[in-house]
């Protein structure tokens, strides 16, 4: 709840195993949602697979991470907010937020990197190839393309629903069959190829709006607050990727120092 204001609603998407884990913070500021919630009651986990079972398209299953995609699409669209601030789990707000952060002219902004996407990068075009199909746009799209991926981004509620309705159209089949039959695919790309080809372009989001490391190498106390040291002053949030194993006291670490650059220019007090 730190470094947001009164009316802000924090939605947390866990497993519904976890549920009585998280339900301790539930409350007015925070709504507490599960899987079973949020997809249809067909879509069922597979014990120990690791993978969702879809009864109207068994094969391919839905992989975990397609999964929590279609969960962050389904329950945005859901609710009644002028944005939603999409964070991965590993993201930690350290500095103040409010929606006119994220709204500029009337318009949510977007997170877009002009350019980001080269031949190298196949995931990446892969996903772009996926989104213009979903969404009945001709392709291929001629590289570079825009990159629409951070582990911090903010959609607008109405949006989220015309692009549903919009892949429904395109493909002749309910958006979320239509969105999980893919292996691969990306919510971000699908959201900001919609937003900027369909509906034309949102006013962009600073890409440093999220201090971010990606890196699978673990990071010492020192290492997390010299990391931290890098805040951008332009970023309202850190986030230090799980797979890299960094334990709970460094991250401590970088978050303290995180909160403790509050000048504009990243400076310490």
């Amino acid at each position: 709840m730190e470094h947001t204001s009164d009316d802000t609603v924090h939605h947390v998407v866990v497993a519904d195993s976890d549920r009585r884990l998280f339900s301790r913070y539930a409350g007015p500021r925070c709504r507490i949602w599960t899987y079973a919630e949020i997809l249809p009651r067909r879509i069922f986990k597979a014990p120990l697979a690791g993978v969702w079972i879809d009864p109207i398209r068994p094969w391919p299953p839905l992989r975990g991470w397609v999964a929590q995609q279609a969960a962050k699409v389904a329950v945005t669209a859901r609710l009644d907010a002028k944005v939603v601030l999409v964070a991965d789990s590993d993201v930690v707000l350290v500095r103040e937020v409010t929606p006119d952060l994220f709204i500029q002219d009337g318009q949510v902004r977007m997170f877009r990197l002009d350019d980001g996407v080269h031949e190298g990068m196949a995931d990446h075009v892969t996903w772009h190839r996926v989104a213009r199909e979903l969404l009945g746009l001709p392709g291929p799209a001629p590289l570079p393309l825009p990159d629409y991926v951070s582990s911090l981004a903010c959609w607008d509620p109405a949006v989220v629903r015309e692009m549903q309705r919009r892949i429904a159209g395109a493909t002749g089949r309910d958006w979320l069959p239509a969105f999980t039959s893919h292996l691969q695919v990306s919510e971000f790309i699908v959201y900001g190829v919609f937003v900027d080809e369909v509906l034309g372009a949102a006013p962009a989001l600073s890409t440093a709006i999220c201090h971010s490391r990606w890196d699978r190498t673990p990071l010492d106390p020192a290492g997390a607050v010299a990391f931290a040291d890098l805040l951008p002053p332009d970023a309202v949030g850190m986030m230090i990727s799980a797979k890299s194993g960094t334990p709970m006291a460094a991250r401590l670490a970088a978050i303290r120092r995180c909160s403790q650059i509050t000048g504009p220019d990243g400076s310490h007090p």
